[in-house]
């Protein structure tokens, strides 16, 4: 809320998250109040500011990037936003012929200035009406159930894939296997995205962590474990 100076009212100034795309930087340094009300936002596409709730922009999705846990100022992410994110991808180090390219394309100028759109809003819109339209059928949904479901039953985790994250993985399927030109899901599409969709949606044992053991890994074994349909 901003005074007006004119008549003594407040007046709301929208913030940056209303936005289609909203790039969330180390947000594991944000604190539990800032990281509740990004909660609401990825939840409900909606905002609450001095009890009005207004809608954000359609579509809205959040972009984030994280530090490693151990880094100072760093608060941990509650598993209830995690879920809310769709994918989590770990970027690593580039190779040396990625760094070098790097080092050669900004000895002239910037490459974020030479940046060109791919395409619009209505593009995306069109797209995610497309990958809804996917057909998924009932014996890949309940393979891609049976690979959730088992994740709730390993001895190595405290807390499986939540039923947020089964729909999560068949929207992720339907929008692979639209990329691949398919009309239909396969078990493939299926496979493709269970680590980046559920890896960060499970909770290693305590004895785990000390063991070793690692979420990506145990997932490898679940889709090992997990008869495929044919």
């Amino acid at each position: 809320q901003v005074l007006n100076p004119q008549d003594g009212s407040f007046d709301f100034q929208p913030g940056p998250v209303f936005t289609h795309v909203l790039l969330a930087d180390e947000i594991n340094r944000a604190s539990p109040r800032t990281q509740s009300a990004l909660l609401e936002a990825m939840n409900e596409d909606q905002v609450t500011t001095d009890g009005v709730t207004r809608k954000l922009p359609h579509p809205f999705f959040v972009i984030a990037t994280q530090n490693p846990v151990d880094f100072q100022g760093t608060y941990p992410l509650p598993k209830a936003q995690l879920d809310r994110f769709v994918l989590r991808f770990g970027l690593g180090y580039p190779s040396f012929d990625e760094e070098l390219a790097m080092l050669s394309d900004r000895k002239r100028s910037d490459p974020m200035q030479q940046l060109t759109p791919l395409g619009n809003i209505e593009l995306l819109l069109q797209l995610q009406r497309a990958a809804r339209e996917i057909e998924v059928t009932a014996s890949v949904s309940r393979y891609l159930l049976a690979l959730v479901r088992a994740t709730r039953e390993r001895p190595e985790l405290t807390l499986g894939v939540s039923p947020r994250g089964a729909l999560s993985l068949t929207r992720a399927a339907q929008a692979h296997a639209l990329l691949q030109g398919r009309a239909y899901v396969t078990p493939d599409d299926v496979q493709a995205l269970v680590e980046p969709v559920l890896s960060h949606r499970v909770l290693l044992s305590r004895d785990s962590r000390f063991g070793g053991s690692d979420a990506v890994g145990i997932l490898k074994e679940v889709v090992l474990q997990v008869p495929v349909p044919t």
